[in-house]
């Protein structure tokens, strides 16, 4: 165990930096910079902002100088507005983890939910109408789906306010990130617990007379799991980059800084946001990998 999580780090260090890097050299190819805009400065003004913020160097020099601030806690300041950087993802991300962890919550226990119901009426019609509205989340991106719901429930209809600071609405959001892992994870439910079923061992447990809930939820539903627990570190992921669009569209978190950081060019808020996300990624991935280990002691690292 403690090989693998070394192993892990290690891996886990080299895709930051490997991402880091694609980053950097790859924004620094684009034509353009943070200081060119349509009512630009003078010439004099923009060299005196790019040799402050050392932009007039190399762009491999600019990088290395970049990762050794990084590596000795300093975030910088963004190029567009001048506020600190790490103060910035502090606040904004805090609306972030509440809106994924709650969408990340709700889908996990609705899916298995709907995805056991699926199996225990196979075939039947509570299947067919789970197996019907899984089908149209899979389908449906998210940015889709948030678009729909504030046209519908808060334009056409005005059941729900639009989010403001003052009066802020996560329901909306959570529905949109939520609706495609939800749908996911109900139809790998239900195809692991119709494996699971199919097991021996729930043979045995039930020509031993075990009752039939008791089969289900300690034999059955545990072993079904398993798949799902895979699927909760790219879940995390898919939550994570997916709010970038969806929480843009709602104007709220650390997606909207994040395009509003790209539109403006500001490179250091775009490599701030993106190395922070990654690390978040390869977290959420390797807690993921852990968890396989609780849930099926049979499983090793080898």
């Amino acid at each position: 165990m403690s090989k693998y999580l070394v192993k892990r780090v290690l891996l886990a260090i080299l895709s930051i930096l490997i991402v880091s890097a694609i980053t950097f050299f790859v924004m620094n190819l684009i034509p353009g910079g943070p200081f060119n805009k349509e009512k630009a400065t003078s010439k004099e003004a923009q060299q005196v902002l790019e040799e402050r913020y050392n932009l007039d160097k190399p762009v491999p020099e600019q990088y290395v100088l970049y990762m050794n601030n990084l590596l000795h806690g300093d975030w910088g300041v963004s190029l567009h507005s001048g506020r600190n950087i790490g103060t910035e993802i502090s606040r904004k991300f805090a609306v972030s983890a509440k809106l994924g962890g709650v969408a990340a919550i709700v889908a996990i226990i609705i899916g298995v939910i709907l995805g056991s119901i699926a199996a225990l009426t196979r075939n039947k019609l509570p299947d067919r109408l789970i197996v019907f509205f899984t089908t149209l989340g899979t389908a449906m991106p998210s940015f889709v789906l948030a678009t729909l719901l504030l046209l519908v429930f808060c334009l056409k209809l005005g059941w729900i306010p639009v989010w403001s600071s003052s009066n802020p609405n996560y329901l909306l959001p959570i529905i949109a990130l939520a609706a495609y892992p939800m749908a996911y994870i109900t139809r790998l439910t239900k195809t692991s617990m119709l494996d699971a079923l199919n097991q021996d061992y729930i043979r045995t447990a039930r020509a031993k007379g075990v009752h039939r809930l008791k089969v289900i939820f300690k034999h059955a539903l545990k072993n079904a799991l398993i798949p799902v627990v895979t699927y909760v570190g790219p879940m995390v992921a898919y939550i994570l980059t997916g709010s970038m669009v969806v929480e843009n569209i709602f104007t709220i978190g650390l997606g909207t800084e994040f395009v509003t950081s790209i539109v403006n060019r500001d490179y250091t808020m775009i490599m701030a946001i993106t190395i922070f996300l990654a690390v978040l990624m390869v977290v959420a991935n390797l807690l993921t990998d852990i968890a396989y280990k609780l849930i099926d002691p049979r499983i090793t690292f080898e």
